[in-house]
């Protein structure tokens, strides 16, 4: 999807948790990291209790090469994936984490 459209629509004041976290997953596609994790930010502050932001804001950040920032979105996802019981988005991001430690 296009970015520029989701971010018309929040401007417009349609802003949300599923508009934020569409726009920063559309921006992480297209390799704009600064502005991805602007909207996944957001959209964690929307709906801190879902893991999907968490997980695509991890990425962001390790894509950005920032893997402490990584590690701290994880580490919280892993938390609100625990709480949650989404046993899956808790094996993704483990891994995910395994492998910022290997380095």
């Amino acid at each position: 999807m296009n970015p520029e459209v989701i971010e018309n629509m929040i401007q417009a004041g349609r802003d949300s948790y599923e508009a934020r976290l569409a726009a920063g997953q559309a921006r992480l596609k297209r390799g704009d990291l600064d502005e991805a994790i602007v909207h996944l930010e957001k959209a964690t502050v929307f709906r801190g209790d879902q893991t999907m932001a968490w997980q695509d804001l991890g990425r962001a950040w390790r894509e950005k090469g920032d893997v402490d920032a990584a590690r701290a979105a994880w580490v919280r996802g892993l938390e609100v994936a625990a709480a949650n019981g989404d046993k899956q988005a808790e094996k993704v991001m483990q891994v995910w984490l395994k492998r910022l430690d290997r380095g």
